[in-house]
């Protein structure tokens, strides 16, 4: 008798433990898909990258394959590249996200084949070598990182061109007018497809 008394016990906390998991993770859902619906699909996936690769820095540092220290350099970098990500998305409206690039300053030299810039000269949205866009700061936890968005090779392909024609223009050559007439006008260099 008391046995049975113990076990329907144990059945009714089981039985109260599993639905109040299941409230807590309904409600969840529920924060979860409110907050998805703020933005499309390209920017939830990206979200969702982002997640992952917490998941692996988390993953790898619970088994000791990397220092204090890297784990918190790396989830800071993450941190920054959502919150960064997030803000584009907001002020854009746009499901559309570049390829960010977070870097300490210590890091700069990694992304620039000359010498890096200094971080107190760089301006939002100033262009650096045709390949990146510079978007600015962001403090996570302690760290400071420069954010930039990676320039596809067609706007790095125009902005060359541009940038040929505009001193073709100031020295009185005729690069100006050696450009085709489509790229004259601002479109982008069509897309080659090679079988």
């Amino acid at each position: 008798m008391r046995a049975e008394n113990i076990l329907q016990r144990l059945l009714v906390i089981s039985l109260l433990a599993c639905s109040a998991f299941a409230a807590a993770h309904a409600q969840g859902s529920r924060k979860g898909s409110a907050g998805g619906d703020e933005f499309g699909p390209i920017v939830r996936s990206y979200l969702d990258y982002l997640r992952v690769q917490q998941d692996v820095v988390d993953d790898r540092v619970s088994r000791r394959e990397v220092d204090r220290r890297y784990y918190l350099h790396n989830s800071n970098r993450i941190r920054a590249l959502r919150q960064m990500a997030i803000q584009i998305a907001r002020e854009s409206e746009n499901d559309y996200l570049p390829e960010l690039e977070a870097v300490s300053q210590g890091e700069l030299d990694q992304l620039f084949d000359t010498p890096p810039p200094k971080p107190s000269a760089l301006k939002v949205g100033e262009l650096l070598e045709y390949k990146f866009r510079f978007l600015g700061v962001v403090v996570s936890g302690r760290e400071k990182f420069y954010l930039f968005a990676r320039l596809d090779p067609y706007e790095q392909a125009e902005l060359r061109q541009k940038a040929k024609a505009q001193t073709g223009a100031q020295t009185g050559g005729h690069a100006a007018t050696s450009q085709p007439a489509a790229n004259a006008a601002g479109t982008r260099p069509r897309r080659v497809n090679i079988p």
